[in-house]
């Protein structure tokens, strides 16, 4: 980190480490992303990139960021700037400014707007003592920021799920209030949170926070029946979404396996029968991997995604399934 650090340094000054990887470091992880900060416009940047004999990547440079390769990871540094966000368009207009406080203040929570010199740390809304509580709080007010991007919301469980934090109240009311506008997001989007989310090692605080927010009422409305969904099964101690949850939390981190396991009793709803005192759920395999094809094209995943993920769930009953045992097991 501190190596990383002294060589960008070298190529350029003033600059800070900035966002999840002074979060990482207090926390003490090794980031995987390094991003920095800077006063000097981009096309500075970019110069004194290349007066280091170094290639600056230019895809972000209207946004401000120059990418550089350091020590085998693409780092990237942008100029200080501030958004404004126009109603309903998440694509802000970007300012570049020279207030290191301003480009801190636009972020989305504490635990991400903190930046670092040396041994400077620089903390205005008191990120550190929110990894120290470990909470997810935005910056500013929460409705705003949300407002100002939905994808927000989204995050807000992301980064449940890989720290294992829980979310602030006020934020989650406000989250729980604007759900519906997830919707502005592309679906592009909300799979690479979720992806994100399925890896993480708290995946079952993550998918909760979904769930209770409401934002799985938007995004896969057949999710959301299984809140409180008592399955009246001698076979199921708890109601159905719990067991999604276990049953998601027991897979093995392959991303096709989690979403399986996420999505492996999509269709038991859907084809409930009452028999003497219980209930029976035939064909409930047939028709989630029925259901999959048809969310996988809407959540714009590729085909092969598609055809293994409606497979599994179309196999998941079968003994040579590598979800039976942990379908199995979840039912404990």
């Amino acid at each position: 980190m501190d190596k990383i650090y002294e060589q960008v340094e070298k190529i350029i000054s003033p600059v800070y480490m900035v966002g999840g990887s002074v979060r990482d470091e207090l926390m003490g992880i090794e980031p995987k992303d390094y991003d920095f900060i800077t006063p000097h416009d981009p096309d500075a940047i970019e110069q004194k990139i290349r007066d280091v004999k170094r290639k600056p990547f230019l895809t972000g440079k209207r946004f401000g960021t120059i990418g550089v390769k350091i020590g085998g990871h693409l780092v990237e540094i942008t100029t200080f700037r501030t958004e404004r966000y126009q109603r309903g368009n998440r694509k802000p207009e970007v300012e570049f400014v020279n207030d290191i406080m301003a480009d801190l203040g636009r972020r989305d929570f504490t635990i991400n707007a903190m930046a670092k010199r040396g041994e400077n740390l620089i903390d205005p809304f008191n990120g550190q003592g929110d990894i120290k509580k470990k909470i997810i709080k935005c910056v500013g007010n929460a409705t705003s920021r949300f407002r100002e991007d939905p994808l927000r919301m989204l995050r807000a469980a992301r980064f449940s799920a890989q720290l294992g934090f829980s979310i602030d109240e006020t934020t989650f009311k406000s989250a729980a209030k604007l759900n519906y506008k997830i919707l502005q997001v592309s679906k592009e989007r909300w799979v690479m949170e979720l992806d994100r989310l399925l890896l993480s090692p708290y995946v079952d605080r993550g998918l909760n926070n979904l769930m209770d927010t409401g934002l799985f009422r938007y995004m896969i409305p057949e999710l959301f029946l299984q809140k409180n969904y008592d399955q009246n099964s001698k076979y199921h101690a708890c109601d159905l979404w719990k067991h999604t949850v276990r049953v998601t939390n027991l897979a093995p981190l392959d991303i096709n396996l989690r979403w399986a396991a996420l999505l492996h009793d999509i269709a038991k709803p859907f084809v409930r029968i009452e028999k003497e005192d219980r209930s029976v759920y035939a064909k409930h395999d047939i028709l989630g991997h029925e259901l999959i094809i048809r969310l996988g094209k809407y959540l714009r995943w590729s085909n092969k995604r598609i055809e293994i993920v409606s497979s599994l769930v179309k196999d998941h009953l079968r003994d040579d399934s590598p979800l039976r045992d942990i379908d199995n097991m979840a039912k404990k």
